[in-house]
């Protein structure tokens, strides 16, 4: 027979797990989704020092890719327009990351328990692809741009130039940048304070 305290404590574990998955009430605003998933704000510095990747520009592509869902997934196609229909592809989680390369990643950088509905694998993941895009494509870290096409197309697709032939990517890749921008003058004003630990923060 459960009792009434272990309702309560499964229906706590629920409800956490429930927040954790769902996106922060304001995306627009990286100071705000920080102060409400403080975990996110470690998690996103802590990629940034590993890949030397800005954290604007990893919270920008997980903005594109997923809208801070954790287990987003590409919509289904229609088959006859009506009837839901296969994915069309695998990608799956924070950074939309396909099968093929979150292996890759496991492998190269170690992480072999790495999930995608994890935020902070997740975060790890985009620095460390971000990271091989720059050194193979000579692209700026915080040019989230290129980074963006490069990681839409695969480096060598975009060594090859193939975003060129698609006008909508680069439209998604200057929205990216602008996201990116935006975090990233947001992000100057509240970094500091951000840093500070609770009792910091209590007393100073």
């Amino acid at each position: 027979m459960i009792h009434a305290r272990q309702i309560i404590a499964i229906s706590l574990v629920l409800l956490l797990a429930a927040c954790a998955s769902t996106p922060p009430q304001n995306t627009s605003n990286i100071c705000s989704m920080f102060e409400e998933r403080r975990s996110w704000f470690k998690a996103a510095r802590k990629s940034e020092r590993r890949w030397n990747v800005p954290m604007e520009v990893t919270m920008a592509f997980m903005r594109q890719e997923s809208s801070f869902e954790s287990r987003a997934r590409p919509p289904r196609t229609k088959l006859l327009w009506v009837i839901p229909w296969k994915r069309p592809s695998n990608a799956f989680g924070y950074a939309q990351a396909l099968d093929s390369t979150w292996n890759d990643y496991q492998e190269s950088a170690g992480n072999w328990g790495a999930k995608r509905s994890n935020f902070e694998d997740a975060a790890d993941f985009i620095g460390w692809y971000n990271n091989h895009s720059a050194n193979r494509n000579r692209l700026g870290r915080n040019d989230a741009y290129n980074l963006y096409l490069a990681y839409h197309e695969g480096s060598g697709g975009y060594s090859r130039g193939t975003f060129r032939s698609k006008p909508w990517l680069m439209e998604v890749a200057e929205n990216v940048q602008r996201n990116a921008s935006v975090y990233e003058q947001q992000l100057a004003g509240c970094e500091k304070d951000l840093s500070r630990n609770w009792f910091m923060r209590l007393f100073f």
